[in-house]
């Protein structure tokens, strides 16, 4: 069976999803050992999550990127991550999807979430054929994932770092089994995607 084209894939539970972000240590190391963002994040700025964790290596660079030394898995409630993607507008104009430029730009506006589809990665971060998403959160939503919806903070650092030595060094079947599992999540009926 083939992936589609337009999917979550993601770590989850019947209660929660797991999502990715990376920041500089002064705030990912606080986020992780008090389970809670601190202070210096700010609630009012967008804030993108991704489900996959090879899509965030990729925007990382295994960790290794100046401002995003710092990987965390953010499990957060599934109600949380639903109100997010039915409230949520596509973050591109999509002719025939939308009536038009102008009131898709208006919609964008008003959604405290948007959606983005992009490629998918392999373990050497080369693009695949299907897209994974991402998810940014502003106002409301960015505040609600901050303090309603978080439900664990874990810096996974050392595992990114460890499957990236093992991708170096060729060993593509044991970088695999350290992967998180991520499987098929269901999105809600009103998520927004391109098809």
């Amino acid at each position: 069976m083939s992936t589609p084209r337009y999917g979550i894939r993601a770590r989850h539970t019947d209660t929660t999803v797991t999502v990715y972000q990376a920041y500089r240590p002064e705030i990912g190391i606080p986020a992780a050992r008090d389970n809670r963002f601190p202070p210096a994040w700010k609630r009012d700025r967008m804030t993108w999550i991704k489900p996959s964790f090879l899509w965030m290596m990729y925007r990382c660079g295994w960790a290794l990127k100046e401002g995003q030394e710092t990987v965390l898995a953010v499990e957060i409630t599934r109600e949380g991550f639903a109100w997010a993607l039915e409230n949520a507008e596509l973050s591109h104009y999509v002719r025939g999807l939308h009536p038009d430029r102008a009131a898709w730009s208006r919609s964008l506006r008003r959604a405290p979430a948007r959606v983005q589809w992009d490629p998918e990665r392999d373990l050497r971060l080369n693009p695949l054929p299907y897209r994974s998403l991402q998810l940014g959160l502003s106002g409301e939503a960015s505040a609600r994932y901050a303090d309603e919806w978080t439900v664990s903070v874990t810096d996974v650092t050392p595992l990114a770092r460890e499957i990236h030595h093992l991708v170096r060094a060729g060993d593509l079947d044991a970088a695999t089994a350290l992967l998180p599992r991520e499987t098929p999540y269901a999105a809600p009926d009103g998520a927004p995607r391109p098809a």
